[in-house]
Parts: C-alpha cells; structure tokens; sequence
C-alpha cells in the first residue's frame, strides 16, 4: 500500500482517526456518542496514531480533535466500552501489566502508563501539535489539550476539572499552574466550575478564540502558517520553551501530584464504595457544574 494511499484512509468505527493533508496531520478522538471519552482502546490508538505523525517526515505540525458537540468529556468512568481492567501493549514506561493486579499496585502501574507516562511523551513529540476544542473539554480532556503547544478553542467551549468532588486533587497529568495563574488554578479545581473559552483565553490558557462555525478551518489554516517554518527551527524551539517549564518546577511538581493523586485513591478504597470516592458517571453528572 503506497503512503499516500494509507494516508488518505480513515477508521470510521474505530476510536481514533488519522488524515494527512500537506504539511498537517490531523489526530480525531471519534467517540462522539460518548462525548469522546477516553477509554484505555482511545487512549492507545491516540499514542499510535502521534507515534505515526512524529515518524512522518512530511508531516510538520500536528492537530489533536475531537468529532461531534464535544473535545472531550475527560476519562472514560461508565460507559458500555469502559475498559480500564484489560492488558494493553505499554510503550509510555517500564511498569508490569496492571490487569493481574489488584488495589493501588493496579491503579498506579496503569495510571503511570496511560495517563501520566503518555501525556508527558505527547508533550515532547517533536512537532506543533495543535489542540482544536470545541465544547467540552473537561478533566482527562484538559489532559490533551494541555499537552498540545497551542489551543484554538471555539467559542462554546468550555474547561473544568471537578474530579475535586471525588476528593482527587485534580487530573493526572497536574499542569493547573503552569497553564494558568495559581490562584486562578486554585479557584478552578476549588469551585470545579466551567471556565469559558473567553475567560480561558484572559488568563492565558487559550492562544485563540473563534467562532464554532470556523473552529476546523482557522485550526488548519493556524497549523499550515507554523508548517512553513523550518522543521528542525521548530522541534529546537518546541524544547527550548518545554525546558523553560521543566525549570519552574513543571516536571517535578506533575511527579508530586500524581503522588498525592493515588494517595487519594487509596484513602477513597479504604473509606469510601471504591477508588473514585463513589462519584461515578451518574453521580459525577448529577453534581454537574456551573459557569464560573
């Protein structure tokens, strides 16, 4: 099969999509009956399909988005094809298959591998990657819009992490202070009520906000204007500015936070119905949250 052959394919049944147009590859979360929630199949598909474009040598930005209403409505916690107790091939680190384990040597091992192992990979692929956020984008979602260099949101969009409610100090992948003001972050994990594209953008976690209508074409139009900049230029200044973080403290504060998160999880198992202090899709929906 030639490349461009393979190129122009699409899964249409499948969790992830992958087109190549030019310069951009264009990643799809295709979940949409589900708000495009991340179930473990998703989450390896979408470490395959970044895995392909970082390998592309025409490919030279990368856009991450999401069919339907929503980007994402965060990890997948009750739906029919919620998969988090099977084995899957594991690339993000050394940990041991969670599958045959049991309490937090099952929660940490598989957490450390799909959540805060993969986003930390997906932040340092070596090419622009572009998050393109429409509706939703809440808990585990944040996760891969945070992971991207730039956010082009539209302006429905909106931003919350209310895992608080489960007693969790927020999602995995703890980048709160780094996106955003920590006092904002703060009120943000605090209320866990929605932030708004216009207020994600005052605070500067957003680079853009656009009208719904022309959310996929300002995106692309966005990633083709980085493309025209050398390949190398770009890859050198995407670590220069990466590094910068990890100086203030992002690497280790995620490390120190993905700690305390399974800290959390244990007192949740030992105190509460299970690891997610019993807030589970129902609840977590019927808690909802409000704008801020």
């Amino acid at each position: 099969m030639s490349a461009a052959h393979e190129d122009a394919q699409t899964t249409p049944d499948g969790p992830v999509r992958y087109e190549k147009r030019g310069p951009v590859a264009t990643v799809t979360m295709h979940r949409p009956g589900h708000r495009n929630a991340q179930n473990s199949a998703m989450t390896y598909a979408l470490d395959r399909a970044f895995y392909r474009a970082a390998d592309d040598d025409q490919v030279k930005v990368v856009v991450l988005a999401g069919t339907g209403r929503h980007f994402s409505a965060g990890h997948d916690i009750g739906t029919p094809e919620r998969d988090a107790h099977l084995p899957f091939d594991r690339r993000a680190g050394l940990w041991w298959d969670h599958s045959d384990k049991a309490g937090a040597e099952s929660r940490f091992a598989r957490e450390s591998e799909v959540y805060l192992g993969m986003c930390r990979r997906w932040r340092e692929l070596p090419k622009p990657m572009i998050a393109s956020v429409q509706g939703a984008c809440v808990a585990g979602g944040l996760m891969l819009a945070w992971v991207c260099d730039l956010i082009v949101a539209s302006d429905d969009a909106f931003f919350a992490d209310p895992v608080v409610r489960m007693g969790i100090p927020g999602v995995e992948f703890f980048a709160h202070p780094w996106v955003m003001p920590p006092r904002i972050a703060k009120e943000f994990l605090y209320t866990g009520d929605r932030m708004s594209a216009r207020r994600a953008y005052e605070v500067g976690m957003v680079n853009r906000v656009v009208p719904r209508e022309e959310l996929p074409d300002l995106t692309r139009e966005l990633a083709e204007r980085i493309a025209e900049m050398p390949r190398m230029g770009l890859t050198l200044t995407k670590r220069a500015v990466n590094q910068a973080e990890d100086l203030q403290g992002m690497h280790a504060g995620l490390d120190s936070a993905f700690g305390l998160h399974h800290l959390a999880h244990a007192h949740n198992a030992e105190t509460a119905e299970d690891s997610l202090g019993g807030m589970d899709l129902h609840a977590m929906k019927a808690a909802g949250t409000r704008e801020a």
